[in-house]
């Protein structure tokens, strides 16, 4: 992994912070919050994109209004840490629909997800039917989330410059 990191000034940080609350922003809303031309504020964010700091524009949606209300932490260890039992586990986990994130983490747990359910007699369906399925599995804790006390895309801290 390329822990690069890429220089830009204040104006980007500023553009960057903006489009990090709301993507969907035009360039004139935009241009208006950080002092900017809407047509330079389309050139830096076009820049932006180009240099790889915009990965992409997503809808933030109501997971609770949609029947996926209840989420759960799940901690997964493997019997086996070797290379293609990884490489596996990961193919697999990636064909698993109830997931929305999975990362490989150090500790005493080799993998932690998310993962998304309506009701708790869904996640015995989803343990039974996904999770239990899955190559190299030693253990599985979860942990259901009671309260979601903050939800940020990106830390405030990376745009204190």
């Amino acid at each position: 992994m390329d822990f690069t990191t890429v220089d830009i000034d204040q104006t980007d940080c500023r553009l960057l912070g903006e489009l990090s609350a709301d993507g969907r922003m035009s360039d004139v809303a935009l241009g208006e919050r950080v002092n900017l031309s809407s047509t330079a504020t389309a050139r830096r964010r076009k820049i932006l994109e180009e240099r790889g700091l915009i990965a992409g524009y997503t809808a933030s949606l109501d997971l609770d209004r949609l029947g996926y209300g209840i989420m759960v932490l799940v901690s997964i260890e493997l019997n086996s840490q070797a290379e293609q039992a990884l490489i596996e586990f990961e193919e697999a986990v990636m064909q698993c629909p109830s997931m929305s994130f999975c990362s490989f983490v150090s500790g005493d747990t080799d993998f932690v997800m998310m993962v998304h359910v309506r009701s708790f007699n869904d996640y015995d369906r989803v343990y039974r039917s996904e999770l239990s399925r899955l190559p190299y599995v030693a253990k599985i804790r979860s942990s259901f989330i009671m309260r979601q006390v903050a939800r940020r895309g990106v830390p405030p801290v990376v745009f204190e410059r």
